[in-house]
């Protein structure tokens, strides 16, 4: 149990990629870390793309960066919801200046662009976002997984493996 004693916060919101949410926290249970789900309300259920649900622990407003570890921003549709809750902005802000381990996987980089915290970083994404992803000033590659530091990126669901053993690696080492 590599990451026993650790604690992510997986933020979400609805029209989520089901595997890039659930993938994630699955694994990482599994190495023994404890996974909160935050959204906007406490105890809401949302739905993701294809019809998987997850039901919020806590809300937004709840959540501080100095309770967890390391925060997860899973794909699909809901990031572009997810960058428009000032308490997620600063989250991620938080977390990045601490430098906790930061997952984001396909359009998830829409939350980091939101925060301001990828100029000069090296990532990956979706590709449908790479033009977003540069004009906010970070150097993109495509590539299953990038590792920069604390940021951990990754680009589409057949990416999942590579980029949970990445994060697994960074988040054990902090």
């Amino acid at each position: 149990m590599e990451l026993q004693g650790k604690k992510v916060i997986q933020i979400v919101s609805k029209d989520f990629e089901d595997l890039e949410l659930w993938y994630p926290v699955l694994r990482l249970r599994e190495a023994g870390a404890t996974v909160d789900i935050a959204g906007e309300k406490a105890g809401e259920t949302y739905i993701g793309k294809y019809g998987v649900p997850v039901t919020s622990d806590k809300a937004f407003s709840e959540v501080s960066a100095d309770e967890y570890d390391a925060i997860l921003v899973p794909g699909g549709w809901s990031p572009d919801l997810l960058r428009r809750f000032d308490d997620v902005l600063n989250l991620v802000r938080e977390m990045d200046k601490a430098e906790k381990p930061i997952g984001q996987i396909c359009h998830a980089g829409w939350v980091l662009i939101s925060a301001d915290i990828l100029k000069g970083r090296n990532v990956t994404s979706t590709p449908g976002i790479k033009d977003d992803m540069t004009n906010a000033g970070a150097i993109w590659h495509d590539e299953a997984v990038v590792v920069d530091g604390h940021i951990i990126s990754s680009r589409r669901p057949p990416d999942l493996p590579d980029y949970m053993r990445e994060f697994i690696k960074v988040f054990a080492e902090k």
